[in-house]
């Protein structure tokens, strides 16, 4: 199916060519910058929101309660769940979420998973255009889950307009979590598990976190959740249209949105020069300047700006 072909069946919403499209994305092909190129135009109308948060927090719990109630009020859903690639296949290791699977088949909803493989940009570059397949095909919420809190999960939902932290009870001290980059990245704290013992101190600590924050003009609500009984998850959907409308009427969504085009473009870049100059460094003339380096005739660094010269 060509690119132009697979972009326009994306824009009707058909599923086949969605999850087509995605993968020509995630792996980087000159097929998914064409299919990228073509649907750029029809881009930026969705919501997008990051959960993340320590393994076992229970985001995919939660993030399936927060999907049953955004599509009662006839909302279409996308969910990117970011997975560890599998070190036998390569692919992600949860897959299409199985406890997501009670909407798999609604048609207003998609769920995709995405590993850490791909190409060389990685999942900054590729969840990105995965959320821009989903914007184009009518998509009016991206949900993007990360599995755990390491930078290439914080990279990725940088990727959004709204981050939700999600924690447990018994968390973990303050510092660890300064340490993980959650308090700076987090517009939205939720204590999940919230019926367990420690709850009460979890939302403590968080508030005397926001607390020794400089002042901004949004403060992040700390809630609390119990997903598996979809206890909380309508005031979390709340919190996160109250986010997304302080952020229209700042104007720092369209900054927001300016910040992150930027930081994909160098992205981007740095990969482009990363493939060309992998390109550079094969064939004869880079393998006679390699003989030339073993035997002492000239060194590493004039061979490199030999070969960057006869590039």
């Amino acid at each position: 199916m060509a690119g132009e072909e697979l972009a326009a069946r994306v824009m009707q919403g058909d599923r086949v060519a969605i999850a087509r499209a995605i993968t020509h994305v995630e792996s980087g092909t000159d097929e998914g910058r064409r299919i990228s190129a073509e649907l750029y135009c029809r881009t930026g109308r969705a919501q997008t929101v990051g959960l993340t948060g320590s393994p076992g927090a229970g985001k995919s719990t939660l993030t399936d309660s927060l999907v049953r109630i955004v599509r009662g009020e006839e909302l279409r859903v996308g969910v990117i769940a970011v997975d560890p690639s599998s070190p036998f296949s390569g692919g992600a290791i949860l897959g299409d979420r199985v406890r997501m699977q009670d909407h798999a088949t609604d048609p207003g909803v998609f769920i995709r998973s995405m590993a850490t493989r791909g190409h060389l940009g990685g999942l900054a570059v590729a969840a990105p255009q995965a959320m821009r397949v989903l914007d184009a095909a009518g998509t009016d919420l991206v949900i993007v889950e990360t599995v755990g809190v390491g930078q290439v999960e914080i990279e990725v939902v940088e990727s959004v307009d709204t981050t939700v932290v999600v924690v447990n009870p018994g968390w973990g001290d303050a510092i660890q979590a300064a340490k993980a980059g959650l308090m700076e990245i987090a517009d939205i704290f939720v204590v999940n598990k919230a019926d367990r013992v420690g709850a009460d101190e979890a939302v403590r600590d968080i508030e005397q976190m926001i607390d020794l924050a400089p002042p901004a003009g949004w403060r992040p609500p700390v809630l609390r959740t119990v997903a598996i009984r979809n206890e909380g998850t309508a005031e979390l959907w709340t919190a996160i249209k109250d986010h997304f409308e302080y952020l229209k009427s700042t104007g720092e969504l369209d900054a927001r949105r300016r910040e992150r085009v930027a930081k994909e473009i160098r992205s981007t870049v740095g990969e482009v020069i990363a493939r060309r100059a992998w390109e550079t460094c094969s064939g004869p003339e880079f393998e006679r300047l390699c003989d030339q380096v073993i035997n002492l005739e000239t060194d590493p660094f004039t061979a490199a700006e030999a070969l960057i010269k006869g590039a």
